[in-house]
Order: structure tokens, then sequence, then C-alpha cells
């Protein structure tokens, strides 16, 4: 089944070039079928690239997915059109009286900045609160999942003395092989990363109910979930293109930041060789899980009759 998209938005162009199926909104309003309703909270600077990154992802599943776009608040953009903005892209108060299926929050490059000191912080805080009840599944993503943690446990934010940037191995967390969000996985599997962030296991098992999925031993927590899958952190960057983590690296490296070279990125570490992809197939899966556990199995089919107390606790 296929991703619906405006039908004039950049992304459909890439992902049909790709052989993704893409429905147009005009072809998409004839079929009699319930799509499901997904907002894309878009905190990235290069929004364009990244709202094509996560539909990508969206796109590799059987059911059919209304993608709506949403932006933080109404200030210029430095690197996206404000025509592509006022186009696509809605502010909250405009979906505020309504209920979706899922809610994705991407990263935003605020490592290093308080989350008091984050110009929007309120408005984010404000988002969230109305997604516990309006939303059946949300995604946090990077520095989206420690935004998240600080909301839902009120947890301190943490970082790392250096920058986290490369593309780690990862394991499974045997205690939740059964878990829906890890059906399909490899025990070790590889995902990129790119973050001053820290998500110890420890630290979250210590001060959080959340299901552990799994860990690095260099990067720490990466995949973890509330009991009840309404909320699910992902502290890497699945959605990432080959050539994200190399653009970061010659922007850093440009403005004299003397940044690390991502580690097990380029063939031999070397950054004038063209660097190759080692985690596509998992973050197709982990998408793909998260639509159809988190949100298909779960949300009510008459969005308007959306409740909290609707919602239970699966087994594993």
């Amino acid at each position: 089944m296929p991703i619906k998209i405006p039908d004039q938005l950049p992304a459909v162009n890439i992902l049909r070039q790709e052989n993704i199926f893409v429905m147009p909104e005009s072809r998409a309003e004839s079929q009699n079928i319930r799509p499901l309703k997904v907002l894309l909270l878009n905190l990235m600077p290069k929004k364009i690239e990244t709202e094509t990154q996560f539909m990508r992802l969206l796109s590799n599943s059987p059911l059919q997915v209304d993608v709506e776009l949403l932006r933080i608040d109404n200030r210029p953009s430095k690197n996206t059109p404000t025509e592509h903005l006022d186009t696509f892209y809605r502010q909250f108060e405009a979906v505020s009286t309504r209920n979706f299926d899922g809610l994705i929050v991407t990263g935003a490059p605020l490592g290093l900045v308080q989350f008091e000191d984050v110009i929007y912080w309120e408005h984010f805080q404000s988002i969230m609160s109305w997604a516990e009840k309006h939303v059946t599944s949300t995604m946090y993503v990077c520095w989206a999942a420690q935004a998240g943690l600080k909301m839902l446990y009120d947890l301190p934010k943490r970082t790392r003395k250096d920058k986290l940037s490369g593309v780690y191995w990862h394991q499974t967390n045997k205690a939740h092989n059964h878990h829906p969000l890890l059906r399909g996985f490899d025990d070790s599997f590889l995902a990129p990363h790119s973050r001053y962030a820290d998500f110890s296991p420890e630290y979250l098992i210590e001060h959080t109910d959340l299901d552990i999925l799994a860990t690095s031993a260099t990067a720490g927590t990466y995949l973890a979930a509330t009991k009840d899958k309404r909320n699910v952190f992902v502290t890497g960057h699945p959605e990432y293109d080959s050539h994200t983590l190399h653009s970061e690296y010659v922007r850093d490296f440009n403005e004299g930041m003397e940044p690390i070279v991502p580690s097990n990125y380029y063939p031999d570490d070397d950054p004038s060789q063209e660097p190759y992809v080692s985690w596509r197939s998992h973050g197709h899966m982990l998408f793909a899980n998260w639509l159809n556990y988190c949100v298909y199995q779960q949300t009510p089919f008459d969005l308007e009759h959306f409740s909290e107390s609707a919602f239970t606790i699966d087994e594993e």
C-alpha cells in the first residue's frame, strides 16, 4: 500500500524515482478505505531533506498512511523556502482539535542547549501534552527522545563529553525478544547516531519504567518504549540518507570545529571515500513495526472516538 502525501511535495518525485508507491491526494480521495493519519513534527533545519527521509521509511508498509507536516512555530527558516513551509506545513493550532493515529517528532540541532533555553520549549511541551490525549502512538527521534524523557519522566539533560557520530552495532535485549517493535530484527544490527545526548541504559532502567529494547556498548540505549507502546524512543537516526553524516562532517569541518571522523561509516575511515549504507533494512523494519504494532493494531477505527482509556497493555 502507498504513502499518501500532497501532490506537489518535492518528496513525491524523489520517492517515485526509487520505485516507492506514492499516492497523490487526488487519487487517494477516490478510495473507500481508512488510511492511518500520521503527523510529522519536523524540527530539523533542512525540512525538505528530513521530510523525504521519514516518508521513505513510512512508505515500506502494507498500510496506507496519510502524512501531515507540522512546524513548531512561524519563524523564518534559513534552510527551507518560505513558500514550501506555507504550502505544506501546518501550525499546531490548525490540528489541535483533531486526533491522529501516530506522531513522529524529529531530532533538532540542540544537543548542547538546555531545555529551558530552547526558544520553543514551552510550545513543544504543549504539543507533547496534547499528544497524550490525541495521538495513539508517538515516536521521539534523537533530540526529541531526550526531550520526551524530560516531559514524561522529568529526566534532566545528560550530555556526552564528545559528540557521538557514526554507525554503531547494537544488540536487542533478550528479555524482550518477542516485543512487537523487534519483530524480524537480527540479534545485532547497525544504526547511525549524531548526538551529544547520553542515554545510559542503567540510568533509564533506574529512573523509568521503559522497556529497553536495544542497546550499544558505545552508543548506549538505542530503542525503548513505554509498556503500552504509546511512546517510542529512538536515540539515533535510522532515517538518515547515505550522505547525511558526511554532510554534517563537512559542515563542521568547514566551520573549523575539528570534528571526529564518523565511526564505521567511510571505507577505512577515510572521508575522501564514498560512504556506504549499512542500516537501511533495519530502519525500514523499525518503522513498519511501529506503524503496524504500535499504531494500526491499537488505534480506534473512528478517530473521533479516541480515548486514552481504550488502550491496553499487550503481553509480549
